[in-house]
């Protein structure tokens, strides 16, 4: 078993996100995405693609939801979204937020 330091890694990327997938498995089933957005930061793209969907889950803070669909993403609560759906995901709070996405394929296929 192999662990990995999702938050740091989130932390020291300049995009605020750590995808836990393939590189780290090996296997193009599912993966998880660990995402960090700062006080005031938007404009954060979900869209997670053809032949995939995700669930994005707030753990810490609320989040606005701005896109193909929008409001209040209240710490504990989630959404799902599929394929070429984009949303935008913004922190009015004045404390660091913090998602998990957990994505994988859908049952239409994929583009790998």
């Amino acid at each position: 078993m192999k662990m990995v330091e999702v938050k740091k890694r989130a932390l020291s990327s300049e995009s605020g996100e750590y995808i836990f997938g393939l590189e780290d498995t090996g296997s193009h089933a599912c993966y998880m995405i660990y995402g960090t957005l700062k006080p005031g930061e938007k404009g954060r793209l979900i869209k997670p693609g053809k032949g995939h969907e995700e669930i994005v889950l707030a753990v810490k803070s609320d989040l606005q939801i701005s896109g193909a669909f929008s409001g209040r993403l209240e710490e504990g609560a989630a959404f799902h979204i599929v394929e070429d759906t984009s949303v935008y995901l913004e922190n009015t709070g004045s404390n660091e937020a913090v998602y998990v996405i957990a994505g994988g394929h859908s049952a239409k296929g994929h583009h790998h």
